[in-house]
């Protein structure tokens, strides 16, 4: 057994290695406006070249909460200057795609970024996922169209071999994809292969992987694994699960499908909600993306935008020094593998 200890000076010592600089994101800098009103902060979405809000909103959330709460997120995050929404087909299944199709596209389509994902295993169900999403979606392209939940080695090989991602360019050929991407939130091994496996052919440009804290201080971390690998590759980097999806807190909501309260909260027991989202948005992450079911919960992220400061290596230190042996608690990143 590893005596608790070293292991947890191990992990603290790592922390030096993951403290990237702020990326320079001269974006931020100016003021965005569109015929809605004025845009959040923006920042270049890696590779692909186009500027996207800071902030986006998290389909997941908009599948299963009740329809009017759906409606209301979507325009509070309009009103709020977002401009980049995820969702992806497995979300309701398919609830999430529909309600943007129904109550987002038809009035905004041309002023946000779209984002969809599939969990396609081979290159006919990636294709069939890809009609679907644009019906539901009503729209006739995609923004971003991401390779959904990469769990293992043997995964990604997987789906290269059984031609997802040679579709996935097609796709993008043939204009019905605009950028392509991956995602998961398992297994930092798992990411980290598949930007080494495919860093030659160079077609990927984002990744979208759970980002935080407590994610930085574990011995198996996307922060420390992954950003950099996907920062030097200049990828749009997205963050998700910023909150451990709502582990975070002292309880979790009702709605929310894991029911269990955490018996050492990281928010507010460690550290702050604001220093919690100010550390993730100071790493090169193009897109921090909110899971938010109502409209309050959407407008309390877009006013952390509105004031983010970016936090100093100091600072995103201490911060993970605070939470180093909650990476050890298994409720708390629930989703993730711990090997």
């Amino acid at each position: 057994m590893i005596d608790r200890r070293n292991f947890l000076a191990k992990l603290s010592g790592l922390t030096a290695g993951i403290l990237i600089p702020n990326p320079s994101f001269p974006e931020e800098s100016r003021i965005y406006r569109d015929k809605w009103g004025e845009l959040l902060p923006m920042r270049k979405l890696g590779k692909t070249g186009e500027n996207v809000t800071m902030l986006g909103l998290g389909g997941y959330h908009i599948g299963w909460t009740m329809e009017k709460d759906a409606i209301e997120t979507i325009e509070a995050a309009m009103e709020g200057g977002i401009r980049f929404f995820d969702t992806a087909e497995a979300y309701g299944p398919n609830i999430s795609e529909e309600r943007y199709g129904k109550f987002l596209t038809p009035k905004y389509r041309d002023q946000i970024y779209l984002m969809t994902k599939t969990l396609a295993k081979d290159a006919k169900t990636a294709k069939e996922h890809l009609e679907g999403s644009l019906k539901r979606l009503n729209t006739d392209h995609l923004d971003l169209w991401q390779a959904h939940a990469i769990t293992s080695k043997e995964d990604a090989e997987g789906r290269i071999n059984n031609g997802v991602f040679e579709f996935m360019q097609e796709a993008k050929a043939s204009g019905k994809v605009r950028h392509i991407g991956f995602t998961g939130h398992t297994n930092a091994r798992a990411h980290a292969y598949l930007l080494d496996r495919l860093k030659s052919e160079g077609f990927l440009e984002t990744v979208q992987m759970p980002v935080n804290p407590v994610d930085a201080a574990h011995n198996v971390s996307f922060v420390n694994q992954v950003i950099p690998k996907a920062s030097k590759q200049n990828y749009g980097i997205l963050a998700m699960k910023t909150l451990a999806g709502g582990q975070f807190f002292a309880k979790k909501l009702e709605l929310e499908e894991k029911k269990w309260e955490t018996d050492d909260p990281v928010v507010p027991g460690r550290i702050s909600l604001i220093d919690t989202i100010n550390f993730v948005w100071s790493l090169p992450v193009s897109v921090l993306i909110t899971g938010a079911s109502t409209r309050d919960m959407v407008n309390e992220k877009i006013n952390l935008a509105k004031n983010h400061h970016a936090l100093n290596e100091t600072a995103r230190k201490n911060l993970i020094d605070k939470v180093v042996d909650i990476s050890l608690k298994e409720k708390v990143e629930y989703y993730r593998n711990r090997s």
